[in-house]
């Protein structure tokens, strides 16, 4: 898919770098985030075809594993969703059911001539893409699943496609390398709470983190910290969209994001609001 590479130049140089070593060098489980769960979707079917490629190795090959996995119809590359690839007596119809975690350890247990890429997201009910959470990937059948993350069968990739890294048990986070994945969607993305304090943010000297820290601290006592949190995050990503060639910057912003993810997550934790303003404030600045 080459609008992929101009989307995301970083994130499709680095795996197909990976790919291209001859260990096949990239995680086993990873986990996508962020709103454009459509894009996560294309971005792990596109790595899949990468590694199950006997062509060309160009975006544009038609090779019977690049045709299949084009197709969405590849033996070896699945879809798990609570309507996706569940056994035939499943009749759960709102979780990634236990049950369909026993017959994943037991298909993988059958050798393929293929790399074999799962792809576990959620689906509404007209069948587009969406992203998992605690409620439709749930804990019992998540650690079901464990052993099988931690030493996976050769030749096996797990992708985990979600909204927000707090959404997912911390299990599974522990056992994933995680990449944010920037939506270029046309999206009411109201960051207007926060223009003011963070509009400058990017040259605060370290001398003035307490002067951010104050406004941040103002701004999440007048206001829904989560509003705060999702705003300010909703600035970067615009931040990140004008400068996503400029690879220092795309960086800083990527970091950024996390940093206030990382924010979002103590306040589900309930740790005290100035502590957790105070972590944030620093982390954006030093």
């Amino acid at each position: 898919m080459p609008f992929l590479d101009d989307r995301y130049p970083f994130l499709m140089k680095y795996f197909t770098k990976g790919i291209e070593n001859p260990d096949k060098n990239i995680a086993h489980c990873i986990l996508f985030y962020g709103t454009d769960i459509q894009a996560q979707y294309d971005l792990a079917l596109e790595i899949a075809r990468m590694l199950n490629c006997t062509g060309t190795h160009t975006s544009d090959c038609n090779c019977l594993n690049c045709k299949w996995i084009k197709e969405n119809t590849h033996p070896a590359v699945l879809t798990i969703s609570k309507v996706d690839n569940k056994p035939a007596n499943d009749d759960s119809k709102q979780v990634i059911s236990i049950d369909q975690a026993r017959m994943i350890k037991n298909d993988l247990l059958v050798s393929s001539d293929y790399h074999r890429v799962l792809i576990f997201c959620d689906k509404d009910k007209d069948g587009n893409v969406c992203g998992l959470n605690e409620n439709n990937f749930q804990e019992p059948t998540a650690n079901a699943l464990l052993k099988t993350f931690e030493e996976p069968p050769e030749r096996t990739t797990f992708f985990f496609l979600t909204n927000d890294k707090s959404d997912m048990i911390s299990t599974v986070i522990s056992r994933a390398q995680c990449f944010f994945v920037p939506s270029f969607e046309e999206e009411n993305r109201d960051f207007s709470l926060v223009k003011d304090v963070m509009e400058d943010y990017l040259s605060i000297e370290r001398n003035q983190v307490l002067d951010l820290n104050d406004n941040l601290l103002s701004l999440v006592k007048d206001n829904d910290p989560q509003v705060i949190f999702n705003q300010i995050q909703n600035y970067m990503t615009e931040l990140l969209k004008s400068n996503i060639q400029n690879r220092v910057l795309k960086i800083k912003f990527i970091r950024d994001i996390n940093s206030v993810e990382k924010a979002k997550r103590e306040l589900k934790l309930n740790i005290n609001i100035q502590t957790i303003v105070e972590n944030l404030s620093f982390d954006l600045i030093l």
